[in-house]
């Protein structure tokens, strides 16, 4: 599966630990930068990974931020982004599972490596249940509140 990646400045360590656990595990990581530590701003990152997503270029994303709270805002500000910001495999089987999540989002402050490769991993492993939470996410469409 392509996998895109991205972070800014506070999240480059963790993106770089999640991407080459990605290529172990025999997926190909897409990563979108920062390349680095120098200073950059989240949103620009996320608007990256979600056009990213929207060419078809990986079927779902991974950001990372300090928190992954700004991160994952700045992505939902896309209609087709379901960003979850997440911190424990625990939360991320249930953003995936209820909320069809198409990308985590992970806090490089507040995670540990370990605690995000578990995440990482129920993201990728864990299938949308579809049912009664169908009807749902068709609510969050940017239209679904005016109706």
């Amino acid at each position: 599966m392509k996998i895109a990646l991205a972070s800014d400045h506070a999240g480059y360590g963790l993106k770089t630990a999640l991407a080459a656990a990605l290529a172990g595990w025999g997926h190909e990581p897409v990563d979108l930068g920062a390349h680095g530590e120098a200073a950059v701003d989240y949103p620009d990152f996320a608007h990256a990974l979600a056009r990213c997503l929207a060419r078809g270029e990986a079927e779902r994303g991974v950001l990372v931020c300090g928190s992954g709270i700004g991160i994952a805002m700045a992505a939902n500000r896309h209609p087709h982004i379901r960003a979850a910001a997440c911190f424990d495999a625990a939360s991320t089987r249930l953003a995936r599972s209820h909320n069809d999540a198409n990308v985590l989002a992970l806090g490089e402050r507040l995670i540990a490596t370990d605690t995000a490769r578990a995440c990482l991993r129920a993201f990728l492993e864990t299938p949308f249940a579809g049912g009664r939470h169908r009807r749902r996410i068709a609510k969050l469409s940017p239209d679904a509140g005016m109706r």
